[in-house]
């Protein structure tokens, strides 16, 4: 259906001192700290898990070498979403109309609802990061306490408390223990730290803090000055649980975004109608490949 005249009564006519809500500002960058950005030029992306060797043992003098194999993991697959919008205006609409609201309709409003659309779904990524109905290539989670390895046992990326001093320390140790397949350290360091909005503040003071946070002792602050986090902190106005928060580490191959066709818009008349169409359309994915780039908390367990 055309946007038309009765759609814009008001515009069709002089005296109006303001027409609102056409110039918020956009909130639309929120998801580059959260992944690594990459292009495509195939309807899907693949990405690939070995494991490699476990640790070597010793060889007897005069005894025969053992063998160990390597061998592929799971397999991680980025398939790209097509996100489209349009709209259409009546040409009376059009040539009526007074104060040149469609053409902020066009380039903002599409604008702003392409943008929204984007960062909602880059946010899902960690919202559902949780959630065993949106397991990464390993059958569990993004965060999950039960990662599967060749090497025996399980390794988790997830704690249960919410943000401290001493949650972020205990969060660095642990980052620090993660293994390979094969049980083999990976010498992982946290990166940098994401929170919803009502978390900053306390990141702020944990993080910036020349002393300790929330105590008489003149302890030095442990985080600042070992360098860790090193890219800082930033918040996401679309996480959903308000105690959420999540580490990046430096495990290279965690979460990313593939861009497939950036963001294009197109116009058209319709010679019937007279009207005008308006469409922007773009296609990209999120995913995670390797869970080790990644250690996070639910508010809700």
């Amino acid at each position: 259906m055309a946007i038309n005249r009765a759609a814009l009564a008001k515009q069709l006519l002089p005296g109006l001192n303001a027409i609102f809500g056409l110039s918020y500002k956009l909130v639309d960058n929120e998801h580059e700290p959260l992944f690594d950005m990459e292009s495509s030029e195939r309807s899907f992306e693949e990405e690939q898990g070995m494991a490699l060797f476990g640790t070597a043992p010793v060889k007897g003098e005069g005894a025969a070498v053992q063998y160990d194999d390597a061998n592929e993991t799971w397999t991680a697959r980025y398939t790209h979403e097509t996100i489209a919008l349009a709209f259409a205006i009546t040409e009376e609409a059009f040539e009526d109309e007074l104060y040149n609201t469609l053409g902020k309709v066009k380039s903002q409003g599409l604008g702003r609802a392409m943008a929204n659309t984007k960062q909602v779904k880059a946010a899902a990524v960690y919202n559902n990061g949780f959630d065993t109905s949106y397991p990464i290539g390993d059958g569990q989670p993004v965060f999950s306490t039960a990662h599967p390895t060749q090497g025996g046992g399980h390794q988790s990326n997830r704690v249960s408390v919410d943000l401290s001093e001493t949650a972020l320390e205990n969060a660095v140790i642990n980052i620090s223990l993660l293994k390979d397949e094969r049980g083999i350290l990976v010498g992982a360091t946290p990166r940098s730290l994401h929170l919803p909005p009502q978390s900053q503040f306390v990141a702020h003071r944990i993080l910036k803090s020349n002393l300790r946070v929330g105590t008489a002792d003149n302890d030095a602050n442990a985080l600042k000055d070992m360098g860790l986090f090193s890219k800082g902190w930033s918040i996401n106005r679309r996480f959903t649980d308000t105690n959420a928060w999540f580490i990046r580490t430096d495990i290279p191959n965690g979460p990313k975004m593939f861009t497939r066709v950036p963001l294009q818009t197109k116009m058209e008349g319709d010679f019937d109608t007279g009207n005008v169409r308006y469409k922007a359309r773009e296609r990209y994915s999120f995913g995670v490949s390797d869970w080790r780039a990644l250690y996070g908390r639910t508010g809700s367990n």
